[in-house]
């Protein structure tokens, strides 16, 4: 499959190019090109991500940058309310045999033998790490970081505890 026909942000075509690698089928997905289902309108994810033997996956790709100093004890994984309630009904339109997520992306700036990343890889001469979360244990762990940003956060320890390397998911 080609590349995304919208200009996407690096972490998003980092991401497109590991399933590329991996040999994954997937969608990417065009917002300007999406459904309105029920009159509603919804945010777009990024990718439908297809499994032959597994889960099919709706991903939206969270890009966060890394901090070497303090990446042994915290990884950024904030986001707002209007991504988790619209990826919530994503999943309930696409029904079982979907999952909704998020995949943090990780720019990793330092050297890859001191990444805290087991599956660090290299994209156009940036090395990335990533991290999947259900939307469902996501939701269940969340918390409030800004009121009036509209965004909520996993704690560290619930982080660490829930979030895995995306295969964990097919």
């Amino acid at each position: 499959m080609g590349p995304r026909s919208k200009r996407t942000s690096h972490y998003e075509g980092a991401f497109e190019d590991y399933l590329r690698r991996k040999g994954l089928p997937y969608i990417a997905v065009d917002e300007a090109k999406k459904a309105l289902f029920a009159g509603a309108k919804l945010k777009s994810f990024d990718f439908v991500v297809y499994h032959p033997r597994g889960n099919n996956l709706l991903v939206d790709v969270k890009g966060r940058a890394c901090r070497p100093e303090k990446s042994k004890t915290f990884l950024p994984n904030w986001t707002t309310r209007l991504d988790i309630d619209d990826l919530r009904q994503w999943q309930e339109i696409f029904g079982s045999g979907f999952t909704a997520m998020f995949v943090f992306m990780y720019h990793w700036p330092g050297e890859p033998e001191k990444s805290p990343f087991t599956d660090l890889f290299q994209f156009q001469e940036r090395w990335y790490g990533m991290l999947a979360i259900s939307i469902a244990d996501y939701r269940e762990h969340m918390q409030a970081r800004s009121e009036a940003w509209g965004t909520v956060h996993l704690p560290v320890s619930a982080f660490r505890k829930i979030a895995k390397p995306l295969e964990t998911f097919f």
